[in-house]
């Protein structure tokens, strides 16, 4: 069973973020690999530490754990695993907030690392057809790429490790840090020849078609990835990716509600009191339903499973048809006498049955 972050840093749940600060420092201290040179047990527990200080220092994930304990993190996202899911290069990219600037690990290990592009974001807009069906988008995108011809070389600075070591003398001793080559960016490499089209680090803009598979049941606002289609980083690196923002396009007729749709059905009072079949747009066409005789305006039809997919595969939502009776404004004289008979006739006075529903029972309905 895995161990209690809070009893790993030996702290109470109640500790503030100084007090976790405090603990987790005197922990990195305790078992740093460099004073424990070969000590497997003191490693774990260092990584340990540092997977439990990860968590408690940010209030969010703070919250989570407090609530579900280990369980809000494993599998999705989270560092499960018992002090694995965070490497060395993780551990010590927390030091300059705890210790106040580079403060290095294994005896300086390590090496250039691979820088990473910036993202792009893109906006694309959906219809509720596409949104139902999923949809495979080709758009254009402007990325920065490596010029044809652009050539590197070792960075003098670094020697082409891309860190720039130097060692201090602390109350454990002489300790050996580490820091990003601020020559190279950490890559190890420096421009050596670049064409006139490029810019100062070697890179020229160009336009790509990038195919996007859009999955059914997406939702306006929400970001989908395409990696590795930003822009490029200059030497040893790897691209950026591709941010895409989902945006709906409203529909003429129906409204979206989670993975529910809405469809608002006007009928006169003619087709209510005689009954009529009507057909309505779906988002996979024409869907045709039959209203029987005396139908009541305010009932809701609920087609089932032709709504919106789940975007995690959970079935479809439903479609709820609003039945609204269309009362006429203007009447010629036959009309007007015909109804002037109807006010004293027992049929059209309202007699609503037991088991008509009421307006909030309805309401009730449609969101359970």
């Amino acid at each position: 069973m895995k161990k209690d972050f809070y009893e790993i840093l030996g702290i109470s749940k109640g500790a503030d973020a100084a007090e976790i600060k405090k603990a987790y420092r005197k922990s990195a201290l305790k078992y740093h690999p460099d004073k424990n040179p070969g000590d497997k047990e003191a490693e774990e527990k260092f990584k340990l530490a540092a997977e439990a200080y990860e968590v408690l220092s940010d209030p969010a994930k703070k919250a989570k754990y407090d609530q579900y304990g280990h369980q809000a993190f494993d599998g999705s996202g989270g560092f499960g695993g018992g002090g694995h899911g965070m490497n060395m290069d993780d551990i010590f990219s927390q030091f300059g907030d705890i210790f106040g600037g580079g403060f290095g690990g294994f005896g300086g290990g390590g090496g250039p690392r691979r820088v990473k592009g910036s993202n792009l974001r893109i906006k694309v807009k959906l219809t509720l057809e596409e949104i139902a069906n999923g949809v495979e988008k080709k758009v254009k995108v402007k990325r920065k790429v490596q010029a044809h011809g652009v050539s590197y070389k070792t960075c003098s600075t670094c020697n082409g490790q891309g860190q720039v070591m130097r060692v201090t003398n602390t109350i454990l001793g002489r300790m050996q840090s580490a820091s990003t080559c601020p020559t190279c960016g950490g890559s190890g490499q420096i421009l050596d020849k670049k064409p006139s089209n490029a810019d100062s680090q070697g890179m020229v803009v160009e336009d790509e078609t990038v195919s996007i598979k859009i999955p059914a049941g997406v939702v306006d606002g929400m970001q989908l990835k395409v990696s590795g289609k930003g822009n490029d980083a200059p030497g040893n690196s790897v691209p950026g990716d591709l941010i895409v923002v989902i945006e709906e396009i409203e529909h003429e007729f129906l409204k979206r509600e989670g993975e529910n749709l809405h469809y608002d059905l006007y009928i006169s009072f003619a087709e209510a009191v005689l009954g009529i079949s009507k057909d309505i747009d779906a988002v996979n066409g024409k869907v045709r339903i039959k209203l029987e005789e005396g139908i009541q305006s305010g009932k809701i039809l609920r087609l089932k499973g032709k709504g919106i997919p789940s975007i995690n595969g959970y079935g479809s939502g439903d479609l709820l048809v609003h039945v609204n009776v269309w009362t006429p404004k203007t009447l010629n004289k036959e009309q007007k006498q015909f109804f002037e008979k109807a006010l004293t006739d027992d049929n059209f006075t309202p007699n609503p049955e037991k088991s008509e529903k009421s307006f909030f029972e309805k309401v009730k309905d449609m969101f359970s």
